[in-house]
């Protein structure tokens, strides 16, 4: 029973402290307006998309990543997953698919848009080769 609790413990502190994608779009883009960060939408196949999994693994994971975003980034990611393990809800599922047909046409994965608090594009990338801090440098400098 202890070890129970102790687990749980961990797993909410761990849970409290991580990266803190939102869960809507439109949640991303207040608090990109409220808290005067930047908007960066990622479309990802999370399931299927070997350079979107390595964006995550290298990037998106990454303590310093985290870190910085957790006060300069509103996060939002818009997930296509293709297992039905992995599947969204039909809601969350729409918002994807509308948030794809008007930023994403083309249909890139990942792609990665850094957004102004009206939603236009900044400057977009997908998966690269880099250090967290080689791609927070790229994120930054389509806000300059």
């Amino acid at each position: 029973m202890k070890f129970l609790i102790l687990g749980l413990a961990v797993v909410s502190t761990l849970t409290c402290f991580s990266q803190n994608w939102h869960k809507n779009f439109e949640e991303a883009q207040k608090d990109a307006q409220t808290n005067n960060k930047t908007l960066v939408l990622v479309f990802s196949g999370s399931d299927w998309c070997a350079p979107c999994i390595k964006l995550d693994r290298e990037v998106w994971q990454s303590t310093e990543f985290k870190d910085y975003a957790a006060q300069y980034y509103a996060l939002y990611k818009a997930d296509f997953p293709r297992r039905k393990a992995n599947k969204l809800s039909e809601n969350l599922e729409k918002q994807n698919k509308g948030l794809a047909e008007k930023y994403n046409a083309k249909g890139y994965f990942p792609l990665v848009l850094v957004l102004n608090t009206k939603g236009e594009i900044l400057g977009e990338t997908g998966y690269q080769k880099v250090t967290p801090k080689a791609y927070i440098s790229i994120l930054n400098s389509f806000n300059d």
